[in-house]
């Protein structure tokens, strides 16, 4: 007879208490394939509880496949395959890195307006309620779509349609959707130095990459080889801050028609800049619907936002969706509905302006600083107006693996210049450091200059 001590746990049934007990004997081998069970009533007795909750768990048992019935004879175990016991082998672990004292590679989040952004999110909750849950649009809500188009008429005065417009949550998910509506057998360009995550993406979605080669004016479009698709930020280039001229833009845009390809303009960080406005974006020299325009609001409001965006041209949208509106939009009602209101009420563009002030003041100090340090004529400052960081050239005969190695051990994380390299890194560039700035706090000025010079 079967004997367990059944107690009851809160949330467990006691039926499922015993289920439990029984199919643990069977698992182990302390009950045989072909054994009988005792009956219902025989083990309700026994164990001094209802005849239903035996009833409950042998019928668990019988829907698992653990035991048979016969009728009129009783209940049988089940011959269970042995399920061959493996250890489990611990996961490698990256060896811990301590966290810097300074980090010079990092995006700041402050001054994020949480009184407003949370004044808006209660008058969604009010407004829309159960319409939140309620499956959304693939491109994402018209209501943001159309905020979107009137941002990008403001700012950078260009006339969309919001029709044109695809949501989605970070911009590598929209490059992973790219790769699927242009398709894997084309070659990509990526620019040279350049963000590398985005030729890491690129290279996981299955896609060939090469380097595209660049000057003094951006990519060259002599330097394109077999690409198709050409993935660039002409507004501000990063790292070196570069702002592709007009007449590169069209030249760009003939390659394009040429080939039959397609350029991927990011307009990245554009709002940033503070020595001019933004130079109109390249989707608006477009006559010939071959530039797909792409933004994020991560970068401007705070990298957990996970919101961007791209602009399809008209023929390219319609066949995204014939294929692929199958998707569902990414990024939840709650928060489209929020950034709608926040971008629609002239919210966005006060935070903007806020920030704008803000890290003008921050580049300023830290430039100043730097200019009058006891080191200063070891540095040159480059491209101090390339948004929300500068470069720093050093005169110094480390090689720039051992000057960014001489800046950790002074606590300090940074880049080099050379390291956006994916070929040979040019002389002008090397010894170069990318400051990014906008994470610095004033209090730790003094601090960065002085580990600073301790690093180089």
């Amino acid at each position: 007879m079967l004997t367990y001590e059944l107690k009851k746990s809160p949330g467990v049934p006691l039926y499922e208490a015993l289920y439990r007990c029984i199919r643990a004997d069977i698992l182990s081998g302390v009950l045989k394939p072909g054994q009988k069970l005792p009956s219902k009533r025989a083990l309700a007795q026994n164990l001094e509880v209802s005849k239903i909750t035996v009833e409950g768990a042998y019928n668990q048992l019988l829907a698992e496949g653990y035991i048979r019935g016969v009728e009129k004879v009783g209940y049988f175990v089940e011959e269970i395959p042995q399920m061959e016991t493996v250890s489990p082998i611990p996961a490698a672990l990256a060896p811990a890195e301590s966290a810097p004292l300074l980090d010079l590679t990092g995006a700041g989040s402050e001054k994020f307006p949480f009184s407003v952004w949370s004044r808006l999110q209660r008058e969604v909750m009010l407004d829309y309620g159960e319409k939140l849950l309620l499956p959304l649009p693939a491109q994402g809500i018209p209501e943001l779509r159309e905020a979107i188009a009137g941002h990008l008429l403001a700012f950078r005065g260009m006339t969309v349609d919001p029709g044109n417009i695809l949501v989605g949550a970070g911009t590598d998910f929209l490059y992973n959707l790219l790769i699927q509506l242009l398709g894997r057998d084309k070659v990509y360009a990526v620019e040279d130095p350049g963000y590398g995550k985005i030729r890491k993406i690129y290279a996981a979605g299955g896609v060939r990459c090469i380097s595209a080669r660049m000057d003094g004016q951006g990519v060259r479009p002599d330097g394109l080889e077999n690409a198709r698709v050409l993935h660039l930020s002409p507004s501000h280039h990063f790292p070196t801050g570069l702002v592709t001229p007009v007449n590169r833009r069209q030249e760009l845009l003939a390659w394009a028609r040429t080939v039959d390809g397609y350029v991927i303009e990011d307009d990245y960080d554009s709002e940033f800049r503070f020595d001019t406005h933004p130079k109109p974006a390249m989707m608006s020299l477009d006559r010939g619907g071959r530039v797909i325009y792409m933004n994020t609001f991560s970068k401007s409001l705070a990298p957990s936002i996970r919101i961007s965006y791209m602009v399809l041209p008209p023929a390219l949208m319609a066949v995204f969706r014939e294929k692929l509106g199958f998707y569902s939009c990414t990024v939840s009602s709650f928060e489209q509905y929020t950034l709608a209101r926040f971008l629609s009420r002239g919210q966005f563009e006060k935070h903007i302006n806020r920030m704008r002030k803000i890290y003008r003041l921050r580049r300023n100090r830290v430039v100043d600083a730097l200019q009058s340090c006891p080191f200063a004529d070891r540095l040159t400052i480059r491209e101090e107006d390339a948004g929300l960081h500068f470069l720093l050239k050093v005169d110094t005969a480390l090689s720039d693996e051992a000057l960014t190695a001489r800046c950790a051990e002074a606590g300090i994380r940074v880049r080099t210049l050379g390291s956006y390299y994916r070929g040979q890194v040019p002389e002008e560039d090397r010894s170069c450091l990318v400051i990014n700035y906008s994470g610095l706090r004033e209090e730790e000025l003094e601090r960065a200059i002085t580990r600073l010079r301790d690093g180089i």
